[in-house]
Formats: structure tokens, sequence, C-alpha cells
């Protein structure tokens, strides 16, 4: 039995530690509020912030972990570096963990170092450079955090009298202590995916059947697998993957996002070195094993001769039009649960916000199934649950 120290215990991590308890694992959850979901299924639990350094060394040194796990992006990374040195193992390295937590340095590794095609881009830390940047890039762009997640702070600009509202979002949004923003040349994309990737520490690196999805405001509303594309944009997507996983070192799964366009190709876009909200689609049992369990097998070790795709599946989120500090409950899940062939997952969030998301719906079918109808079922099913 490994004793693993999971920073930030939101949905993904829940299901994560349902994986590992599955393994006989002992997991420490850890984040910045009581209650969070991963919390309420994990052995021993932790409330601090993970950007307050001293809280989060306290944290390693009361439990001393075998493996601590990161599931967000905003942790103090340089003491990641320090708990290596003290025979710990970090998913999937620190080096990943602190690359990717910054989208500028993943920028400058995926286009600089190993030559990925990614869109234009410029960075800003002050208003006057971010004018600058947008006169550089040209218009429409899109600009976002430099360290951020589920799409805070990302907005698309399309004129000059949109610049002052955009750079108060981004500011807004952004995470830790970074304030700069990256400009972004914006991709007149065909479709974007997912493609998740995962390396292993005795084995081959290996890739999922690519998922597609659907974004609002740069935080995923629906996703669905596999995701049609030619052959030779699946190679391109697969080997950029290969590439810069290889690069950032570790064991663990990855979640690596392109655009895809018919005439320009695939284009990099971004990376998370833990499982993608995009990713539970594959709660639908569309592969023979979950991304959790994917991840979870990484994390310990543990051989994954093959994944295959068994079946296809939608997701579409719940989302609470409300803002509330009790627990909240629930509406529509008997239609739900009426329907064939779907699961619900309420995360068990103990507050909600405007937009928040609060569970999800996925379903499935078979291949050769009508994967437009998948998908409006799927989003259908979850606009009758409504949080009160």
């Amino acid at each position: 039995m490994k004793k693993i120290l999971l920073l930030g215990s939101g949905e993904l991590g829940k299901e994560f530690v349902i994986a590992c308890q599955r393994k006989g694992q002992h997991v420490v959850a850890c984040d910045s509020y009581a209650g969070a979901p991963a919390m309420q299924v994990a052995d021993e639990c932790e409330v601090f912030s993970m950007l307050d350094g001293d809280a989060l060394m306290a944290a390693v040194n009361k439990h001393k972990p075998d493996i601590i796990v990161p599931e967000i992006e905003a942790i103090r990374t340089e003491k990641l570096y320090e708990c290596e040195q003290m025979g710990i193992q970090v998913v999937p390295s620190a080096r990943a963990v602190n690359f990717t937590m910054n989208r500028k340095a993943i920028r400058e590794l995926a286009h600089t170092e190993l030559g990925l095609k990614t869109a234009n881009y410029k960075y800003a830390a002050t208003f006057e450079e971010f004018t600058a940047a947008a006169e550089a890039i040209g218009y429409p762009f899109i600009v976002k955090p430099l360290m951020s997640s589920s799409g805070h702070g990302q907005s698309k600009v399309d004129s000059p009298a949109e610049l002052e509202a955009a750079w108060k979002c981004a500011a807004e949004g952004a995470r830790g202590d970074i304030k700069e923003v990256i400009v972004e040349e914006f991709i007149p994309f065909d479709y974007e995916i997912t493609l998740l990737t995962v390396t292993q520490k005795n084995g081959k690196t290996l890739f999922c059947a690519p998922i597609g999805h659907v974004q609002k405001g740069g935080d995923y509303r629906e996703s669905f697998q596999p995701r049609a594309m030619k052959p030779e944009h699946l190679a391109q997507a697969q080997d950029m993957a290969g590439k810069v996983t290889a690069a950032l070192t570790g064991a663990g799964i990855w979640g690596v996002e392109f655009f895809v366009s018919e005439k320009e190709g695939v284009i990099f876009s971004e990376l998370s070195p833990r499982p993608h909200d995009t990713g539970m689609v594959t709660l639908a049992g569309t592969q023979n094993l979950s991304e959790f369990e994917l991840h979870c097998r990484a994390v310990l070790g543990l051989p994954i001769p093959e994944i295959t795709l068994e079946r296809q599946g939608a997701s579409a989120v719940i989302l609470s039009e409300i803002e509330s500090n009790n627990r909240p409950d629930y509406t529509g899940l008997e239609d739900v649960c009426a329907a064939d062939k779907t699961y619900l997952r309420i995360f068990g969030k103990p507050t909600t916000r405007l937009h928040r998301r609060m569970g999800v719906v996925v379903c499935w079918d078979k291949l050769d199934a009508d994967q437009t109808a998948l998908r409006d079922k799927c989003k259908g099913l979850a606009a009758k649950v409504t949080v009160k």
C-alpha cells in the first residue's frame, strides 16, 4: 500500500481517489475548503491553500506520503522539487507540474524547444504591453492569464474597444502570483480535441481515442468519444503528444489539447498533467479503462497492456444557475435515471456559484450509432437537472 497526498480535491480528484481505493491505497485529500468532493471518499483530509508553501510542506511532513498527485494548477511548485529530493514521487514529475502550471513555460517548450506547431503568440505584463501585443498579433485574438483553469480570465477580443475589459477579465481570472497574460492568434479551426496520453514507468506511451469537446468561455460544456479524425491528423497529434510528454518526464495521464484545421493541420494548444475534465466521457465505458483508472495504474507503476475503444459516449455538464453557501439540492434526477444507457454523477460540492460545474451526465451507445443523436440526448438530459 502507498500513501498518496492529493493536492486539489475536485470532481476529477474524487474519481481518482475511488480508483485508488479500489487498488487498496491510502489517500490524503487536500484542498482550500472543507468538504471538497475528493475528501468525501478519501482516508484523510487537510484544508490549506496549495499556494502556501509552508502549509504544503507541513502536510508533507505530517503525512509522509510515498506519492504526491497534484490535481490543480495553483500550487507552490518549487516545493515539489524539494519533495522529489526527499525521495517522494511527484506525479507525473515536479518538472512537468512546474512547466504546465504556467502557459509561458509550456508554450516555450512546445514551440521553441520541440518545434511543435502552435498559434502565434506574445506575452504582456502591463496594459501597455497588452495593447502592443494586440496590434502585433492582430484582431481577433484570444487572451488568457498565464496561470488559470476552467477558462477563468479567458476571452476573445475582436476590436480595440474590448481591450480594457479583456485585460480586467484576465487579471481577475488569474491564479497564483503570475499576473502576466498570453495573447494568441485566433485560429479558425474546424474542431478541437483532447488526446489523453498515458506515460508509464515501465511501458510504452499509450493514446486514448480522441475526444471531441465543446467549450464556452474556455470551459468544458460537453465532450464525446471517439472524435472522427483523418488518419494523418491523428498521427500528427500522437507524435506531438508523445514528444511533449517525453520532454516533461514522468508517469501518469496527460490531457493534451489540439486545434484541428482541414487547411492548417494539427496545432498544439495546451496540456494538463492530470486527468482532464473532457475525459469524464470515459466514465461512460467508452474504453476498457477510464482515464482515472489509467492515471491510478500509471501512478502506481501497474502495467497497462492496452487501451481499447469499447463503445462511443457523450458527456454534458450540469451547471448551477444560482449562488449559495448552503449545500445544494437537485431536481430532475428521476428524468436522467429513467433514461437508458445513461449515468449521472453529482459531484457533491458543498456550495455553489453561478455557472459552477456541479455534475455531469454521461451516455453511451454502440460504436456505429448516431453520434449526433447521442450528444443531443446527453445534453437534453443534463438540462433537466436543476440546482436548487
